[in-house]
C-alpha cells in the first residue's frame, strides 16, 4: 500500500501537498463553513437578498404611510371631505345628476381611428 502511494506521489507531486493532515483539515473546514454550517456563505447570500427585499418593502410602505397621513390631514377640512367623496365614491346631493366620462375608452377609440387613417 505504501509503495502504491509513493508511486502516486512520484507521478503527481501536488498530491504530496494534499496528503498533509493540515491541508485535509483546512479543506474540511472550508467545505464545512461554505456549505454545512448554520452561518454558511450561501445561506447568508439568500438571507441578504430577503433582507434587501424587505427593506425595499419597508421604504415603500413608509412612503405610502406619509402619503396617507398627508391626505388624512387634508380631510380635516369640511370642503375636502365632500370633494373626496364626490371624486372617489361618486356621491352626490339629492338634487344632482352625475355623468361619468370614461376618458380611457375615448383614447382607445381615437387611437383606433388614427390607425385607420
Amino acid at each position: 500500500m505504501k509503495q502504491w502511494y509513493q508511486n502516486l506521489i512520484a507521478n503527481y507531486p501536488f498530491l504530496r501537498f494534499l496528503g498533509s493532515r493540515y491541508t485535509l483539515v483546512l479543506i474540511f473546514f472550508v467545505v464545512w463553513m461554505l456549505f454545512l454550517d448554520n452561518y454558511a456563505y450561501f445561506d447568508h447570500r439568500i438571507l441578504n437578498k430577503e433582507i434587501k427585499e424587505l427593506e425595499e418593502n419597508k421604504a415603500y410602505y413608509q412612503e405610502e404611510i406619509t402619503k396617507d397621513e398627508k391626505s388624512i390631514k387634508e380631510m380635516n377640512y369640511q370642503g375636502h371631505i365632500e370633494r373626496y367623496a364626490r371624486e372617489k365614491y361618486y356621491m352626490k346631493r339629492d338634487s344632482e345628476d352625475i355623468y361619468i366620462i370614461d376618458i380611457e375608452e375615448q383614447r382607445r377609440k381615437d387611437s383606433i381611428e388614427g390607425a385607420k387613417l
